[in-house]
């Protein structure tokens, strides 16, 4: 068996075309959506993520604005810039690259949560785990967008999700077992006890540990479907979590990079958008 490839580089082409259409209706309507980014330092991945998606937004016509702050900035001068951002009227969706080395939940507390593009802030957490409606967060949710794009079952899926963190873990055990995904979840961790015996169960796997090489083929059940979310280094390039034989045993896999990673720039970019039509929404405008 030879799995399929889940190409988030090919999903996230597709998904930019589907927003030129949206943002063309906005734009009828005097409105352009406009992403900021809060860059804290030097990191080099950092950097290249903030880079990516000002790249995304030039290409199918979202307003950007970069704030890069040097290495040493104070708390307080990033919260500053973070309420300069929430009462720019132009700005309809702020990122604060994580990570900053600040206070990282009062950082994303102070973002206006309507304005939360990355779906971190309390508020919105909070209102994933009541049902509510809110911007969600991009790695989780564009995990579940890859895989419905390639049709894999969810619904009474059994779902393992290897990795506790917020940006991944957490809030994707909350999205997956929601009433439209309908799956069952068993959230797992470096220290879980018999992580090979959970996995081998599963008919999706997610893994986020950052832990390469963490899935191997001997773990996996033939046919499940392998998401690799995981970032770490290993001779100075990126290693995800899963072993690169699993695709020998799997129905299909994410490869990392060119997997989730694309997905969560995809998704960002739509929660630009949504972010801009409910903006014009509470206006009283038409988005269809």
């Amino acid at each position: 068996m030879s799995a399929t490839i889940l190409d988030g580089k090919a999903v996230h082409a597709t998904i930019k075309d589907e927003l030129r259409g949206r943002l063309a209706r906005l734009a009828e309507q005097g409105v352009v959506p406009g992403l900021a980014t809060v860059l804290v330092g030097d990191d080099p991945a950092s950097t290249w993520y903030v880079g990516a998606k000002h790249k995304d937004c030039a290409e199918i016509g979202i307003a950007s604005v970069r704030r890069d702050l040097p290495s040493g900035t104070g708390q307080q001068e990033v919260l500053d810039v973070v309420d300069e951002l929430n009462a720019d009227p132009a700005v309809t969706a702020v990122l604060v690259q994580q990570p900053t080395g600040l206070d990282e939940f009062a950082i994303l507390s102070r973002v206006d949560p309507a304005k939360d593009v990355d779906g971190l802030h309390p508020a919105n957490l909070g209102a994933l785990v009541m049902g509510e409606p809110a911007p969600l967060p991009c790695t989780p949710v564009g995990c579940v967008e890859l895989l419905r794009r390639y049709d894999v079952p969810l619904a009474g899926a059994d779902v393992v999700v290897i990795g506790r963190g917020l940006t991944v873990g957490r809030p994707l055990g909350l999205i997956l077992t929601r009433r439209s995904e309908n799956a069952t979840v068993t959230l797992c961790h470096t220290g879980t006890r018999d992580l090979a015996g959970h996995v081998a169960r599963a008919d999706i796997v997610v893994s986020a540990a950052g832990v390469p090489d963490l899935v191997t083929p001997d773990m996996v059940r033939p046919g499940a479907a392998v998401l690799d979310v995981g970032v770490a280094r290993r001779d100075g390039r990126i290693a995800g979590d899963v072993h690169p034989d699993v695709r020998e045993v799997a129905g299909w896999v994410s490869p990392n990079p060119g997997g989730v990673g694309p997905m969560t720039r995809a998704m960002l970019l739509r929660n630009v958008v949504e972010a801009a039509e409910a903006s014009l929404g509470a206006r009283g405008g038409a988005t269809a």
